[in-house]
Order: structure tokens, then C-alpha cells, then sequence
């Protein structure tokens, strides 16, 4: 049993040894070494000071308490114990007193390490530049300084309190303190010595009682956050009264040494016991429910607007520009037209709902995995196209076979990645690919991928050796063929001796990497392949965002991660809301009144490659961070090109803004106190599918009124609040397109009753106005539908709530997508995609838009569809199926109008005969719905779509006849669209 004790003792040394080496190997081949050490040496000498701090105070003690030992105290019943003890000890006293100093110096002083990073802030701290406005210090001093002299202040005093029982307890040992002595029961010598210990006991006190004033400008006890009025006319007063009772104290100790008894020390105690409930919690108390709470709006009205200032500079909502939008429900197709960019950039596919459709028909094997989709927006032939993406990462749970050189030799990495824009679908209503398919496919204008070998991703967990004997596997070819490459990158730890590989035996317990004779000298290891958890392990004070994303530049792929710097110590801040945060961001576990996205990092998924940008050089505490580590981080104007094209202002970061802008938009202190102008983030209407969400509409009492005065019937409304919302539309007033992020707000009510739009706030993500937050606020007192009124208006329509019953029926699920705010001149549009899925593939398509305005709702196969039912008129959209069924029932309208085929309005007679055969597939289509035959309706509607396409190509062939026959004919997109990429479909036959 001993032997198999010892063996696991030694085994658990060894793995850690091991672990500290291959951490050292690891921050190396990340070229962040400096980064450890510095990091390393804080730790260390933080645990050395305050070890050999503790380690003298007790030992000196110790030493001064034996050397004041009384030689000879009169008998008493306590002198057998004290001789036993000085018969055992006495010969040992010295190495006992080390022994014990040792012991308890390692209790007081090791745990310090984990305040390395308070030690580094306050070592390298620079100025914010502002100043709070009751002390008037530097926020500096909050959020740099006060930390660690806090830290250094509860050690002092915890350590004291531990010399004095230790001190005590020696004297017992030693005969100078005597509990049942009929004479003196504590010797003059030990009355000094204790006399002292308590008077340093004070004096420590009385510091910790001068710093804990300072955080009187984060307190929480007001109306807001930060000194209120009891803070300042109360609890400051008693904290400085407190002050000087415990300077007091500490001369009544050095005082008492020269008295008999203790009866200064006593009378010194029980007044601050007294003086600390009466002046720091009884007063402060009588202040707050008797001066306070029946004036609070005239007495914390200076104190609210301290709030009010902190907390928009501290969040950065300072800068907003808030301007009102002159709402008209006056819009036209011709508008639309005016606005054909936005409109063709309109989302037709949710990244969720993507991702389904993106493992079914590109994962291509099981081994592959979507992890997630993101948004950006790419050149695509000259033109700013948003598109949705993913990459193709290596899924180990699903590795074929269970051998270890599958799971670590041959199958190390992902391949590629997909890419489609986000507003156009193919014939069938799926993708219409930019990048896809395994090699990569790439279509005319997409982003060429050089390097499709994925390394590094998301949801990646442990090891791979790469660069072995054994091939590793890229991808099966048609005729089923493995094609393999060899690693070549700088990524990873070279396994180049056997102490190497013997280290990552014992860390990672895998007997193979030592034995195996698959690794050569060449082959490298790598570990933290994880994205996440390899920013987090160079940079563990910084903060990260939840949603990294991944870029197409250069025909490589990377990956981009939004780094913040937080702080909890910034003086009158309110601290943030991170309630609606998606599960699991690391944003959503932390308290903190301060941040800024001042660090975007960058991860080749090949490499592994990391690099810190900074992207905000303002910030005091990336300059902080900086100076503590040298070299880490990079200027923003040093990263490629073609990456800060692809930076894109953080969703995490959004969210918490827009949850604190609904309260902090007001800027005057009255308002604020009395509520009357909050918002609240507009009610999520939800997504998924139509049988789980359609409502029946209720009819009294739940109404409110849309626009006309017309009561409109409201679901009942969940907590839940939409997320914010990716766009690339052109806002009003202005001239380009801005890829943006948007966050629509409700007025603010504890009922959640109200619905109706009161604002929306955006944040521009593009070069040159990156950062820049518009908000737009509606009319006082119109009426303007809010996203929950408008699912209302969808799920209410008749119409639509037939053909949803339909669709969502025999075997097919009907889903619907996020209902997006889309602002056009001064109006507000509303458009929401709805997918269809067979219930045993689980394929989203695109089947339906739907498209609401000024309380109508309508939905048709296509956007343009939708836009010209509701318009007249409507700019060509990407929509390949849906361009058929619009050009065959919906005019050119206006002057501009591109009609079915995306000509010039003239329709040659072969092309009109296509389009009269399209009419009719088109009816009988409406006539199968009515009949509640979907998959008759479904038929006919592909039909359709293919005799517009046919009718397209004969149009820009200059006329043309019609093809029944079945043959695959080339066409292209319709005129106005932003690509000219061609598409091969086959016409259905007649």
C-alpha cells in the first residue's frame, strides 16, 4: 500500500513537472514566451514577498516570545503543563519556531500569486485622463491602484491576526501568561509585546477603513450606482471618524504598556465597536429612510447625473448620435427601386437554420462538422455582398474506427469552408454557393481558398500529431480514393527527443506518444487546437466574445476573435445587464461596469498563428496591458488588409450596449428618476416551427392600437428579447451601403405590455466609420409597429395562416426565420423568410418571404414577389426560383421595373408564350393550395420556375422558343442582380 502510495505521488509530481515544461515548449511555438514569463515571474515573486513577509513576521514573533520568557513565575496549577512543554520542546525550540513560521508563512503568503494580475495593473498602470467628482482622483487610481493595495492591506491584517493567537499561544507555552495565576497573570514583558502586536492591529484597520472611502464611488446602495447622498452626507463621515477611532486605539495600546490591566485597550475596542454600529450602519440608515427617501429625486439628482456620465463614458454610449426618424408609412416601389442595394442584400437565411441545411448537403462525411454560421460580407465581382459562411471542421466524436492512429495521426484536421450569400437560394430553395463542395469549388467572384486545411477550429478538444509516418486524410474523391497530405505548417511542438515525448505521456496520460514508432523527430504535436481555449491560455486577462468567426483572405482561412478589456472599478458606473447573451459567454458570468472591444485576434486555421491587434489605442487598460507585456500586442493598421475588410463590431459587445442604452439614452436627471423614457428591447417573436409558435390571436382584452387607429390582437408576449440582427443596408441620410448591426427597442413597461417600436439602435462595422452608433427614435406618440405586433400580423392573416397550415403538414415541417427590421428612406419594413424541411431530413429551403408594412402582411414565394404585391414594383433580387414566379405575375410597375426576365420590358413572342405557360403552372398552383394539395402545389410551382428561367435565357438570346423539352439550358441572374455567375438548371418537362 505504501509502495502504490508513493508511485502515485510521484506520478502526480511528474505530470505536473511535465505539464509546466510542455506549457514552456507550448508559449514558444505561439512565439508568446515572453508573455509566460512575465507572467511566471509575477506569480513567483508575489508568493516569495508575501511567503518571506508572513514566514518573518511569525518567526520574529516567535523569537521575541522566547527570548522575553520568564525565567521564574511563583507556583500555579498551569506550571506542570508549561514544564512538560519546555522539557519536550526546549531542546528543539529553534527548528521548531522555523517549522511553524514555515507552515504558516505558506498558508498566508502562496495564495498571493493569484493576484498577479492586480499586481501588474498597478505596476503598469497609466492615466485615464478623467476624474471621479467626489475625490477627484484619476480613474486610474480605481481601477489600477486601490486593487491591490486592498490586497495588501486584508494580508497585512490576516496575518496580524494569525502572529497574535500564534504569539499568544507561545506565551502560554513559555509561563508568561498564566490564566489561573492568583497573582500577575500576563508578565510586563508579554503586555508589551502584545500591546504592540494590537496596536499594529489598529493602525491596519485604521488604512483599511482610509481605503475602503475610495469605494464609496462604486457602492450600490443609492438609487444608482456609485456615492449617493447617504454615502456622502453619512457613511464618508463615519469612515473618517472610523479613522481616527482606530488611530486612537492603536496609541491606547502603546499607552496601555505603562498601565496596570487593560482597561484602556477594552474601553479602545468597545468605542469602535459602538462608533461602527451607530455611525456606519445606524445613521447611515436614519439618513436614508428619513432625509433620503421622502425627497430621493431632488436629493440623488446630483449623484444621478455622476451616474448617468460614468456610465455612458465607461460603456462608450457617450458617442452615440441620436437623431429622430421621420417616420412616413408614405413608401413606393419606387422607393424600393431607389434602394435596390439594401433590398438585394436583405437575409433570406438564419444562420441557425443554415446550419442545418449546410450539414446536410456539405458536410459530405460524418467526420466533418458545422459548428456554427456566421455573417460577414464579401467583394463579390466589385459589388458588397453579405453572405453567411462556416468552415468544415474535424468532428472527433465521429472519427470512423476507435484506433488511436485514427484519432491522432490520420484524422487531424477539417477541410474548407462554404460560403453563400445571404439573400439568394437556388431553384430548390437551398444555398446558391459562392465556396463549396470538397476540393473547393469556387464560383465566378468568390474567395479563392489556396490552403482549405483546417487545424484550428472551433469545438476542437484535444490532441493531434501531425507530420507523422502516417498520411493524414484530406478527403475521399468521387471514385472513393483517400487523398492525404503531410502537415508543413509552424504549428505545434516538434516531439524532436524523448524527454519530449516522454512530457506528453505524463500530461496528457497516453502511453502512445511515447511508444508509438508512427512519430518521428519531424512530427509535432498539437494541443489547445480550440480557438477559444487558445487565445485564452496566452491571454487569460483579457475577455473574450462568444462568437468567433472565420475569414476567407489571402486563400487562407482565419479566424477572428473579439477581445475586450474589462473593469468592475469604475467610480459612479452602473454595473452592465448581460441578461439575453447566448449560453455559455464568458460575458454573461462576469460583474463589470467597464469595457471596450479593444483587441481583435486573429487564428490561422492552418498555422495556428495568433496575433493581438489593437483596435481601440485609447483605451488605459490595453495601454496597461501593453506595457506589462511588450511586444504582444499589435497597432490595427498592421493587420492585413484583407482581414480589417472582414472586422465586424461584436454581437456580445452589442447586446450589453444596447441593454444599458435603453436607460442611459436619457440624459436628464429627472427623467431618468422617474422611467418615463426607458426602452426595452423589442420582444423576440421567435423562430422555429410554425405548429410550435402559430398562436390563435387573441381578441379582447390584448390589444393596441397599429397604425390607422386599427386595434390590433397581440400574442401573448415571453421575456425572451431579439438578438441583434447582422444587415447591410443603406440608412437614411446616407449614401453606401454599411454593414451594421441592429437592435430594435420597445418603450420600457413591467407588464411587458408595450409592443410598439419606439427606436432602433445600429453600430457600422466597415472601414473608416467602424464603432460609429446611430440611434433613431420614432415620433413621439405614433403608432409604429413593433416586431411582436408584427408577428402578430403574419400569424392573424388568414391567408397566410392557411397556407402555413398546408405547408406545416403530411410529413413536411414548416420553420419560420427571424423577423428582421429593415429601415428604407424614413419607413420600416418588415421581412421574415420561412423554411420548409421533410421531418426525416431535417433540409431547411427557402419557400416562402414574408413580407410586412404598415399592418399588412403578405407572403409569396420570393422577396420581389412579396415587395411587388405590397408596392407594385420592386428591384431584381438573387432569388433564382423566386425570380420565375415574380416575372409571371408581378408588372414591370414604375419606370425601372425589370419585369420577368430582367430585360428591357420588351417580351419577344417565344418568351411570351414561356410566360403564358408559367401563368397557367402558376394557377393551378393557387388551385392545389386551395385544395390543400401541397405536394401538387409544390409541382407546379417548380414548374413554373422552370419556364421563367427558360423564358429569361430566350430573352437575353434575343427571343427565342420555348423548350418543353427537358434539356439543360445556361441561364443567368436576372438584370439588376449583383452577379452575372452563370447557373445550369433543367427545365421540368410539360
Amino acid at each position: 500500500m505504501a509502495i502504490v502510495a508513493v508511485l502515485f505521488v510521484l506520478f502526480t509530481s511528474l505530470k505536473g513537472i511535465a505539464g509546466f515544461y510542455t506549457d514552456y515548449l507550448w508559449f514558444g511555438e505561439v512565439g508568446f514566451r515572453q508573455v509566460w514569463r512575465t507572467t511566471l515571474g509575477a506569480k513567483v515573486l508575489l508568493s516569495v514577498l508575501f511567503t518571506v513577509g508572513a514566514f518573518l513576521l511569525v518567526w520574529l514573533n516567535l523569537l521575541i516570545a522566547d527570548h522575553i520568557a520568564p525565567v521564574f513565575r511563583p507556583a500555579g496549577p498551569e506550571d506542570e503543563i508549561v514544564a512538560r512543554y519546555q522539557e519536550v520542546v526546549g531542546p528543539y525550540a529553534g527548528k521548531i519556531r522555523v517549522v511553524v513560521a514555515v507552515l504558516f508563512a505558506l498558508i498566508a503568503g502562496t495564495g498571493a500569486a493569484s493576484q498577479w494580475r492586480d499586481w501588474l495593473l498597478f505596476r503598469n498602470s497609466v492615466a485615464f485622463g478623467t476624474k471621479d467628482p467626489l475625490f477627484h482622483k484619476d480613474v486610474s487610481f480605481y481601477t489600477f491602484r486601490l486593487p491591490f493595495l486592498g490586497d495588501v492591506l486584508d494580508w497585512l491584517f490576516v496575518s496580524l491576526v494569525l502572529v497574535l493567537v500564534l504569539t499568544v499561544v507561545a506565551h502560554y507555552l513559555n509561563g508568561g501568561i498564566r490564566l489561573q495565576s492568583p497573582v500577575q497573570r500576563v508578565s510586563a514583558q508579554v503586555k508589551v509585546h502584545i500591546s504592540v502586536l494590537l496596536a499594529l492591529l489598529a493602525l491596519t484597520k485604521a488604512a483599511t477603513y482610509w481605503i475602503d472611502r475610495f469605494n464609496l464611488v462604486l457602492s450600490g446602495d443609492g438609487y444608482v450606482q456609485g456615492a449617493g447622498y447617504t454615502d456622502v452626507h453619512a457613511r464618508l463621515p463615519a469612515k473618517n471618524l472610523l479613522v481616527l477611532i482606530m488611530l486612537a486605539a492603536a496609541v491606547l495600546f502603546l499607552v496601555n504598556i505603562r498601565q496596570r490591566g487593560w482597561a484602556l485597550p477594552v474601553i479602545g475596542v468597545l468605542t469602535w465597536g459602538v462608533v461602527a454600529l451607530v455611525a456606519g450602519v445606524i445613521y447611515p440608515a436614519f439618513i436614508q429612510n428619513v432625509k433620503v427617501n421622502p425627497a430621493e429625486a431632488a436629493k440623488e439628482r446630483p449623484y444621478i447625473v455622476h451616474n448617468i456620465d460614468a456610465t455612458r463614458a465607461a460603456l462608450n454610449l457617450g458617442g452615440v448620435n441620436e437623431s429622430d426618424y421621420n417616420y412616413t408609412d408614405q413608401l413606393s416601389g419606387q422607393a424600393l427601386i431607389a434602394n435596390a442595394g439594401t433590398i438585394s442584400n436583405v437575409r433570406l437565411w438564419d444562420p441557425d437554420t443554415l446550419k442545418d441545411t449546410y450539414q446536410n448537403l456539405q458536410e459530405i462525411r460524418r467526420y466533418y462538422q458545422f459548428t456554427d454560421v456566421d455573417i460577414d460580407r464579401y467583394q463579390v465581382q466589385g459589388q458588397t455582398r453579405q453572405v453567411v459562411l462556416s468552415t468544415r471542421g474535424l468532428n472527433p466524436s465521429d472519427i470512423p474506427g476507435n484506433s488511436w492512429v485514427n484519432r491522432h495521426l490520420q484524422y487531424t484536421h477539417g477541410y474548407g469552408a462554404v460560403l453563400s450569400p445571404a439573400n439568394a437560394v437556388d431553384p430548390q430553395g437551398r444555398p446558391d454557393y459562392l465556396v463549396s463542395d470538397i476540393p473547393p469549388v469556387v464560383a465566378d467572384g468568390g474567395p479563392q481558398i489556396e490552403e482549405p486545411r483546417v487545424y484550428f477550429s472551433e469545438d476542437l478538444p484535444g490532441f493531434a500529431i501531425a507530420n507523422s509516418k502516417t498520411p493524414e486524410i484530406d478527403y475521399q474523391s468521387l471514385q472513393g480514393e483517400d487523398k492525404t497530405s503531410s502537415y508543413q505548417g509552424k504549428g505545434g511542438v516538434t516531439l524532436s527527443s524523448f524527454m519530449r515525448r516522454a512530457a506528453f505521456f505524463l500530461r496528457f496520460s497516453d502511453f502512445n506518444i511515447l511508444v508509438s514508432s508512427e512519430i518521428t523527430p519531424q512530427s509535432r504535436i498539437l494541443f489547445n487546437r480550440d480557438i477559444q481555449t487558445r487565445v485564452r491560455s496566452i491571454a487569460p486577462f483579457l475577455s473574450y466574445d462568444s462568437d468567433p468567426y472565420p475569414v476567407v483572405a489571402g486563400g487562407r482561412i482565419f479566424w477572428v476573435q473579439d477581445a475586450y478589456t474589462t473593469s468592475d472599478r469604475y467610480p459612479y458606473a452602473q454595473t452592465v445587464r448581460s441578461d439575453g447573451l447566448r449560453a455559455g459567454a464568458e460575458l454573461g458570468g462576469k460583474s463589470f461596469n467597464y469595457i471596450r472591444n479593444s483587441v481583435k485576434v486573429t487564428i490561422d486555421a492552418y498555422s495556428g498563428e495568433v496575433r493581438f491587434f489593437v483596435f481601440d489605442a485609447e483605451d488605459p487598460i490595453v495601454k496597461t496591458w501593453s506595457k506589462a507585456f511588450p511586444g504582444m500586442f499589435l497597432p490595427g493598421t498592421d493587420a492585413p488588409t484583407e482581414l480589417r475588410d472582414h472586422v465586424r463590431y461584436p454581437e456580445d459587445l452589442f447586446r450589453l450596449q444596447a441593454n444599458m442604452f435603453g436607460t442611459y439614452h436619457v440624459t436628464d436627471p429627472g427623467t431618468f428618476y422617474r422611467g418615463t423614457d426607458a426602452w426595452d428591447l423589442a420582444q423576440d417573436p421567435g423562430t422555429g416551427r410554425v405548429s410550435d409558435t402559430l398562436q390563435q390571436a387573441v381578441t379582447t382584452p390584448a390589444t393596441v392600437p397599429g397604425q390607422g387607429g386599427v386595434q390590433i390582437p397581440v400574442v401573448s408576449s415571453k421575456t425572451r428579447r431579439m438578438d441583434p440582427t447582422y444587415l447591410l443596408l443603406r440608412l437614411p441620410n446616407e449614401k453606401d451601403l454599411s454593414f451594421l448591426v441592429l437592435q430594435p427597442f420597445v418603450a420600457a413597461s413591467g407588464n411587458d405590455q408595450q409592443k410598439l417600436l419606439t427606436a432602433f439602435l445600429v453600430a457600422k462595422s466597415d472601414r473608416g466609420v467602424y464603432g460609429q452608433m446611430n440611434a433613431y427614435v420614432m415620433p413621439r406618440g405614433e403608432q409604429i409597429d413593433g416586431p411582436l405586433v408584427v408577428n402578430n400580423a403574419i400569424q392573424s392573416d388568414p391567408d397566410i395562416s392557411r397556407e402555413l397550415s398546408l405547408l406545416d403538414n403530411k410529413g413536411s415541417k414548416a420553420l419560420f426565420g427571424q423577423v428582421q427590421l429593415i429601415p428604407i428612406e424614413n419607413s420600416i419594413l418588415y421581412v421574415r423568410p420561412l423554411y420548409v424541411t421533410s421531418e426525416q431530413t431535417n433540409l431547411p429551403e427557402v419557400k416562402r418571404v414574408i413580407v410586412v408594412f404598415n399592418g399588412r402582411a403578405v407572403m409569396k414565394p420570393s422577396l420581389r414577389e412579396s415587395l411587388i404585391t405590397l408596392f407594385g414594383d420592386a428591384p431584381a433580387t438573387l432569388e433564382q426560383q423566386s425570380s420565375a414566379t415574380t416575372g409571371a405575375t408581378g408588372g414591370t410597375g414604375s419606370t425601372g421595373g425589370t419585369g420577368a426576365t430582367g430585360g428591357t420590358g420588351t417580351v419577344a413572342p417565344g418568351v411570351q408564350a414561356l410566360l403564358d405557360q408559367a401563368s397557367a403552372a402558376l394557377q393551378a398552383a393557387d388551385q392545389a393550395l386551395a385544395n390543400k394539395d401541397l405536394a401538387g402545389y409544390q409541382a407546379k410551382v417548380k414548374e413554373a420556375a422552370g419556364y421563367i428561367d427558360h423564358a429569361r435565357a430566350a430573352q437575353a438570346a434575343g427571343g427565342g422558343s420555348a423548350n418543353p423539352s427537358g434539356d439543360t439550358t445556361t441561364t443567368t441572374a436576372p438584370a439588376g442582380s449583383s452577379t452575372t455567375s452563370s447557373t445550369t438548371t433543367t427545365t421540368p418537362s410539360t
